[in-house]
């Protein structure tokens, strides 16, 4: 794992913990005020079933208006209707208690009004004493409104209401203002969502300076195996130079055979193992800007990848590029054509014999992302394990046969190097072929 890998593992850290934050708190910040809205609406139609038992009022309740009939073209009257003894007595006596535990209060606090219709729908009488918001008039309207309503409860602002049939065959709507229970409600959720994105903000700061000091031991460590890979490819250097002069010198003393072949065979590939080994601890270095700067892309693929024209005709394979005009992006223009003769090479190495290498360059997203597509044909690659090709040492063959040359390493350089553009390499296979997909960030 680079620098880059766990930088990016620490943001998506810092996003999973702040996301996973923000559904916890969305969880119990909406079961609370669900709970709440639940208990003040059972509350209301409570209070409301407690009115219309008691005919539109409380027990007690020492007046009540009368409208009588009132016509359609005659503005709406009350007279007041004295306490009857027998009415009372026909109430439903449903006890305070029986329905909730009110306090002595609640007769004083609570702000309702009802209204009393009779079979042809005409206010016989309604009872405003216990309310000063609305009018008379305001009054009989919205009881009016509720009265030709389909459901027998709802609300009109903060007035909620309910409707039921007396066993006399009038109707009564008892209507409860509930402006406070609403404003507490929207108090509660308000105070939520603040006390959320305050947290949210919180764990935020808290999870990045956390995870920051969390990371610094895996790039101390990150730091160390460069450091180690340096150095040891230095020492490495020495030994090597010493045993390929001795070789020499016995080649030319006693002439060369298979040992001697041997032997340079082999200080040869360590050469290239260790020069290997420090171009990829390299690549994974944060880029230099003062070698960057606005580079042709299209000629830069192009020269690298022309030159392997008569390697193709040499090895009777068939080399297609298309590559676009004038594509031109920020970068160092080494690492790009480092990155195209990495793949071409990749390529030639695998294809399969008389089969056809293809090298196709672009741009997509308006320009904004470049597009550099390395296929070649390789009939067995069906069932290859392709999530691994870009690990360090990593063949699919499995006996690490080294015949076709090669280390490993350079599928792993390349995915390093469009990582610095913020892009990416993907490989995939279809139809006898084995497609590279670079993806580089222009802008």
């Amino acid at each position: 794992m680079n620098l880059r890998a766990i930088r990016a593992l620490r943001k998506k850290f810092i996003l999973i913990s702040t996301v996973t934050y923000f559904l916890v708190m969305l969880f119990m910040g909406g079961s609370i005020n669900l709970a709440n809205f639940l208990s003040t609406h059972y509350q209301i139609r409570l209070v409301l079933s407690y009115l219309i038992q008691n005919e539109g009022g409380m027990p007690g309740d020492s007046s009540r208006e009368l409208t009588g009939i009132l016509s359609e073209s005659m503005p709406e009257s009350s007279v007041s209707l004295p306490d009857d003894g027998e009415k009372k007595d026909q109430r439903k006596n449903v006890s305070e208690s029986e329905l909730i535990d009110f306090s002595p209060e609640f007769r004083y606090s609570t702000r309702y009004f009802s209204v009393i219709f009779d079979e042809q729908g005409r206010i016989l009488s309604s009872n405003l004493k216990n309310i000063a918001a609305v009018s008379s008039y305001e009054a009989h309207q919205l009881a009016r409104r509720a009265l030709g309503e389909r459901t027998t409860d709802g609300h009109y602002g903060y007035y909620y209401y309910q409707r039921a049939k007396t066993a006399e065959g009038t109707t009564i709507v008892a209507f409860l203002y509930c402006r406070t229970q609403i404003n507490t409600n929207i108090r509660i959720l308000t105070y939520t969502l603040l006390i959320a994105a305050a947290g949210l903000i919180i764990t935020f700061i808290l999870v990045n300076l956390f995870s920051n000091r969390a990371i610094r031991p895996e790039i101390e460590n990150l730091r160390r195996q460069k450091q180690f890979v340096t150095n040891a490819s230095h020492e490495l250097k020495t030994p090597l130079a010493v045993i390929r002069a001795n070789t020499e010198i016995e080649e030319m003393l006693n002439g060369s055979n298979e040992w001697t072949q041997s032997t340079m065979r082999q200080i040869d590939r360590l050469s290239g193992l260790v020069a290997n080994l420090v171009m990829i601890s390299r690549a994974q270095e944060r880029e230099d800007r003062s070698v960057m700067g606005e580079i042709d892309v299209s000629s830069g693929v192009e020269e690298t990848v022309r030159p392997y024209e008569s390697l193709a005709q040499q090895d009777q394979k068939v080399l297609d590029i298309q590559i676009a005009r004038d594509i031109k992006m920020v970068a160092d223009e080494s690492k790009i054509r480092q990155l195209a003769s990495l793949l071409i090479d990749n390529a030639f190495k695998y294809c399969d014999d008389q089969g056809t290498i293809r090298v196709k360059l672009d741009s997509i997203r308006k320009g904004k992302t470049i597009r550099l597509v390395v296929s070649n044909s390789f009939k067995e690659g069906q069932n290859a394990d392709y999530s691994r090709y870009f690990e360090r040492f990593y063949r699919e063959d499995e006996s690490h046969n080294t015949d076709k040359g090669g280390f490993g390493i350079g599928l792993s350089i390349a995915e390093s190097i469009c990582q610095q553009y913020g892009g990416s390499i993907s490989v995939t296979w279809k139809d006898g072929e084995i497609i590279f997909t670079c993806i580089l960030v222009s802008g």
